[in-house]
């Protein structure tokens, strides 16, 4: 991740409960190859979300987004398709887990849902806890995260990070 400031254009999705069979269906599972993957990501919620999604830009979901299998399918799939980011009211916890674990970052703002719009373009301040809503002039300060899961993100996830500690002994 590295990045302290990401931009991109929010993809919201006011519903709740969004798993990760919509994620990413289980039919696709026969790969761990993100590009494949990407080409399936949200394809049961929404049928248009890898023609319009651009490199960087963010989901924006309701309630206990990733609920369901803890496949890890599911985010691979969401990086692969090129989103920076899930901001979203609030994360199944092995959803929000295994994000952190594979070096993908997943905001926790209540009311996201509600006050940005699909389309918005939006700018993360990951170290000052802000999102700028840039179509609406306003700032939102979302749950900080752990220092512990910045340095996960930041070496690229669990993996990385144990074979970054290693190398330094």
């Amino acid at each position: 991740m590295a990045e302290n400031k990401l931009t991109g254009k929010a993809h919201v999705y006011k519903r709740d409960d969004i798993n990760t069979d919509e994620i990413i269906p289980a039919r696709y599972l026969n790969t761990d190859k993100e590009k494949e993957l990407a080409q399936y990501a949200m394809e049961d919620l929404d049928k248009t979300f890898v023609k319009k999604v651009k490199p960087g830009d963010f989901i924006v979901a309701a309630e206990n987004f990733g609920c369901g299998s803890s496949r890890e399918h599911a985010i691979w799939a969401l990086r692969g398709a090129g989103v920076k980011a899930v901001i979203a009211n609030s994360f199944a916890r092995i959803f929000f887990r295994n994000a952190i674990n594979n070096g993908f970052l997943a905001i926790e703002f209540k009311g996201a849902a509600d006050k940005i719009k699909d389309g918005a373009g939006l700018e993360i301040d990951i170290k000052a806890g802000k999102i700028i809503n840039k179509d609406k002039g306003e700032e939102y300060s979302f749950l900080p995260l752990s220092d512990f899961a910045v340095e996960l993100l930041n070496d690229g996830g669990l993996i990385n990070h144990i074979k970054n500690k290693g190398a330094k002994r």
